[in-house]
């Protein structure tokens, strides 16, 4: 299966790669087998590495958090950083909307930056948790590189101006012509199957660019969390079989105009709140490298992927910090001079921001107990489709003989799965009182859709100043009616 018969996908492109591809010697490389004197360097210490990693002690988790930007007064109000945030509902357009702290990404962007002191590092952002343009121009100025997983997410990073070569293209089913586009800007793309690593070579071909690649490994270790949210156990789709390992190598020196192997990814999952999970894979992952080295490859980077969690409850637990995630792994990474990429998203960016809602009513079924909100499932899909947990509070307080229930705060998508929170103990508020569901800054406004005609929120934050700035407009009726017009 050459790479060009791929192309019957593209017409457009055909011409171009076939007068290529006719420059090359045709080199097939998916009959390659893997052999056994292969196999066995790649598989026979890593049972032992781990029992050794086992064994030791790790160093102790830190007791520090993130400052965190939203805070209530003694007097009951709710605070964005210094900001009331009453005051925003009030002087905004009366529809559920997003409220970010800006000075809250930098202190969490400023946290990942001082852990990563000492090393060579690109913090790459995942984009996938919020594509907001103007939060990743914020971010791209404070330094970071931006992980993608589509081409558009590509075309955005480049619009929000960030560094091509501080950029990661992952994904299991990346389309030709994002490929190519990501070859011409020269951003690293990970191999993630067979057929991942023959349109690569195809794309290096059109573009007539040599592509950085690295191979994005499966260490297979369970990260514990939510199975819609594990990426790095066996039965994940992500990722090449470790057992095909060397068939991969093989392939990538048939094509040493086309690729250049310079590192090695794994990602084990999200919202993981045990930092050990990852000097696990780090252990798995040095040995494969160490094992690629042997065979000629110049490998410079691990790139351990992202996913630490964050306090989700309001509890007061004290979680793993970004110095706990690299310092589990600090040690590994200096003593095989690598570059480090992490690929932090939700740590970054959901603390961060609340869905700010205004309550419709409050009602009971005689079981019960229900307060409607203005807000849904299409602004905020997540407890609806991971049965997540978000933190819900009044922003404003309340009488002094409002009656404390246990509510299920519900929007008014025609659906049962539409809830925002379950068996919530809060004061019955009265209606159009302003309530938010916080940690809503990750996989949030990026997820939400026009499900009933709800058209998406406007997002604003707080700059440093306290004053409000809107960074994204509100979609309209008449927006959805544009995709109707000429037709």
């Amino acid at each position: 299966m050459a790479a060009s018969n791929l192309l019957s996908q593209s017409p457009s492109l055909y011409n171009k790669t076939l007068t290529q591809q006719n420059s090359s010697p045709k080199i097939p490389f998916l009959p390659i087998k893997i052999t056994q004197k292969h196999k066995k360097p790649f598989f026979s210490s890593l049972k032992a590495v781990l029992s050794e990693n086992h064994t030791k002690t790790l160093n102790p988790q830190r007791t520090t958090t993130f400052q965190h930007c939203f805070t209530k007064s003694p007097d009951g109000f709710l605070y964005c950083e210094d900001t009331k945030v009453q005051d925003v509902l009030d002087s905004v357009e009366k529809r559920p909307f997003y409220l970010y702290s800006k000075p809250q990404i930098t202190r969490n962007v400023d946290a990942y930056r001082e852990a990563l002191q000492g090393l060579s590092s690109i913090i790459g952002y995942a984009i996938k948790a919020n594509n907001n343009l103007n939060i990743l121009k914020h971010l791209r100025k404070l330094g970071c590189g931006a992980v993608l997983v589509s081409g558009n997410e590509l075309r955005l990073a480049l619009k929000a101006g960030f560094d091509p070569t501080k950029c990661i293209f992952n994904g299991n089913g990346k389309l030709l012509e994002d490929l190519v586009l990501a070859a011409e800007e020269g951003v690293f793309v990970n191999i993630d199957s067979e057929f991942d690593l023959e349109n690569i070579v195809a794309a290096s071909r059109i573009s007539g660019k040599r592509v950085n690649v690295l191979l994005r490994i499966n260490p297979d270790v369970d990260p514990q969390v939510h199975a819609y949210v594990a990426t790095g156990n066996k039965n994940s789709k992500f990722g090449i079989r470790n057992e095909k390992l060397q068939w991969f190598l093989d392939a990538v020196k048939a094509y040493p105009n086309e690729l250049k192997l310079v590192g090695a990814h794994c990602h084990l999952g999200s919202t993981i709140t045990k930092v050990d999970i990852f000097r696990d894979a780090a252990v798995l992952m040095v040995n494969y490298i160490d094992q690629i080295r042997a065979q000629g490859f110049e490998l410079n980077y691990l790139n351990i992927g992202g996913g630490l969690g964050i306090d989700y409850y309001h509890t007061g637990a004290v979680l793993p910090s970004p110095r706990d995630l690299i310092d589990t792994v600090r040690e590994l990474v200096l003593s095989r001079d690598l570059n480090l990429i992490i690929e932090p998203g939700r740590s970054l960016i959901a603390n961060t921001c609340c869905l700010v809602n205004r309550v419709t009513g409050v009602k009971t079924n005689g079981t019960k107990n229900f307060i409607v909100i203005d807000g849904s499932m299409s602004e905020l899909i997540r407890p609806s489709l991971y049965g997540a947990y978000q933190h819900i509070e009044l922003i404003s307080p309340v009488p002094s003989d409002a009656e404390v229930s246990t509510f299920d705060v519900v929007g008014p998508v025609c659906e049962s799965a539409d809830f925002l929170g379950k068996d919530r103990e809060l004061p019955t508020p009265d209606k159009g009182a302003g309530l938010v569901v916080h940690d809503a800054g990750a996989y949030c406004m990026s997820m939400a859709s026009t499900y009933n005609l709800k058209m998406r929120p406007p997002e604003y934050w707080v700059e440093e100043d306290g004053s409000i700035s809107k960074i994204r407009h509100g979609e309209t009726f008449e927006d959805h009616l544009r995709f109707f017009e000429g037709l």
